[in-house]
Formats: structure tokens, sequence, C-alpha cells
């Protein structure tokens, strides 16, 4: 027994220390794989740190395109264009008027009023797009705690922001008042540079028009978003934000004979504005209207009321007492 025990000692000894030293030398060799490699810093093509807010509707785009809804309603979208650009042609075509037998009379006028009508059709169809996307922007980062990975980075908080409005501005301006000038432009083309020049405002108030309803829905849809995770609750409260108001603001101003009670309604707000910018006559009955300096307050009152409350909620961390 003592010699069998003696044996397996001697078979067992030597194989422990060959184990040992094998794994001591490979780790050696890791470690001095490790040590010996050269790092260097990355050398390639770097983003204009400018244009680094535009990584976010890149990314953006590819799951809002995914949803069938969003893309038949982008598509709708170009419907009107396409009509209000075969009227402007039908308008200056004697064949085509000829061939249908309708006289330059009979087709609507080419004027402020129509490229008005076109903005107001637009507009809606992008308030329905922003109902759609916007109210996920900024909340899926939030309730994923997604905002240090971003600010950790050399991103600010102002390029974040900027990179989630771009997503909205970019896909609104498709459809408002990009077709809209190539409208006004086809319209100056086939009636010459002397229409151009006399109604230049009509392309002015298509882009500020546009602009200012575009910068609206996306303040608005970024900061509902920001404070109401939840995606159907923003998106009814970014519907109610421009329904409950205007009820409210129309039923007050007939009932007391006030215009003041629609400083809290914002599409009374853009309407005064827009009227102003394609020279309408207003309202016969004063107590229906604002004063247009009155509307541009209210307008600017809730732009910066918006970047107030998007400054206070998206940050790195929320500390919640």
């Amino acid at each position: 027994t003592q010699h069998s025990a003696l044996s397996t000692q001697h078979f067992f000894l030597p194989l422990a220390l060959s184990t040992f030293f094998f794994l001591s030398r490979s780790r050696t060799q890791t470690l001095m794989a490790v040590y010996e490699h050269t790092y260097k810093p990355y050398d390639g093509e770097l983003t204009p740190q400018w244009s680094r807010f535009l990584v976010l509707p890149r990314h953006a785009y590819r799951a809002v395109f995914q949803s069938k809804l969003f893309t038949g309603l982008f598509a709708v979208c170009f419907v009107c264009p396409l009509v209000m650009a075969i009227l402007i042609y039908l308008h200056h075509n004697t064949n085509a008027l000829a061939l249908f037998e309708i006289s330059a009379a009979d087709v609507v006028a080419i004027n402020g009023l129509f490229f008005q009508i076109y903005l107001s059709i637009q507009s809606t169809l992008a308030a329905l797009m922003t109902i759609i996307i916007g109210p996920a922007l900024v909340s899926r980062d939030l309730t994923n705690n997604a905002l240090p990975l971003y600010l950790c980075r050399p991103f600010s908080r102002a390029e974040y922001l900027l990179g989630k409005a771009s997503t909205l501005v970019i896909l609104l301006s498709l459809v408002t008042w990009i077709p809209g000038t190539l409208l006004f432009i086809f319209q100056s083309y086939l009636e010459g540079f002397a229409w151009a020049a006399d109604n230049l405002w009509i392309g002015a108030a298509i882009v500020t028009g546009s602009l200012l309803w575009i910068v609206m829905l996306t303040l608005f849809s970024l900061t509902l978003s920001a404070w109401i995770k939840w995606r159907v609750a923003a998106s009814g409260a970014l519907f109610a934000v421009f329904a409950i108001p205007a009820a409210m603001a129309t039923f007050v101003s007939e009932l007391f004979r006030t215009p003041w009670s629609h400083m809290f309604n914002p599409s009374m707000l853009l309407k005064v504005v827009i009227d102003a910018l394609f020279r309408n006559a207003p309202e016969s009955q004063p107590w229906r209207t604002l004063p247009i300096e009155a509307a541009w307050i209210g307008i600017i009152g809730f732009m910066l009321v918006s970047v107030l409350l998007l400054s206070r909620k998206v940050r790195a961390y929320e500390v919640i007492s």
C-alpha cells in the first residue's frame, strides 16, 4: 500500500508542475502580446462637427418608414401639390382647355388665395404626420435612459434637440414649403417675370407660414414627448393642444365679444399671421380676430415656453426627490 501511494504521488506531482508551468507560460505570452500591442487613435475621416446632429434623423427615418401607415400618409401628402400643378398647367395651356372645352375664366384663379388653400391642406397633413411620429422622438430615450449614452459623447444637449427636431423639420418641409415654392416657381415660369415680381409676397408667405407651422408643431411635439412618456397619451395631448383651446376660445369669444381668449389658441394665432401674410381682409366682427401684433406675441410666447420645458426635462440624469 505504501509503495502504491508513493507511485501515485510520483505520477501526479510532475503532472501538476507541468500544468502550472504551461499555464504560467501561456499567461506570460498573453500579457506580453497585450503589452507589445501598439494602440493608435482613429485616423479615418471624421464627421464635420456642424452636421453631427443629422445622425439622429438619419437613423430615425429607418424606423419611421417601416410603418405602412406613415408611408401611405407621406405619399398622400403629394396628391395636393400634383393637383395644384395640373391646375396651374391647365390655366396656361390653351390646347388642353380647348380639348376639355373649358374656358380660361372657368379655371381656378392662380392668386394668393390659391396658394393659401394649398398651405391649409398641407398644414393639416403635416399635423397628422407629427401626431404619428412626433411623440416617440424623445420619450423612448428618456424611458430607456439613453440620454447619458448620447451626452457622454462629443454631443451637446443643443445638438441632441436639434437632431430630434430635424427629424420633423425635414419631413414637414418636404410636404409644405418646398412643394409650395416649386408651385410658385412653376406659375412664375408660365406667367412671366412680371407676375413673379408683382407677387413675390406670395412666395414669402408660403415659406414664412410653413416654417411657423413647422416650428410650432415640432416644439409642441418634442415637449409633450419629453414630459409624457406614453406614446398614445402624448399623441392625444398633441391633438388636444390644438383642439381644446380652439373650442374654448371660440366659445368665450362669442359669449363675451372679445378676441383675447384666442391668445391661448395656437391655431387662431397662426391663422391670424398667415391671413396677414397672404393679405386677406380681417373679419368684419372685431371680437373674432386678434390684432396681428398680439398674434406674433402669442406665437413667440408659446415657442419660448416649449423651449423652457424642453430644457428642464432633457438632461443626462433626472433627480427625483
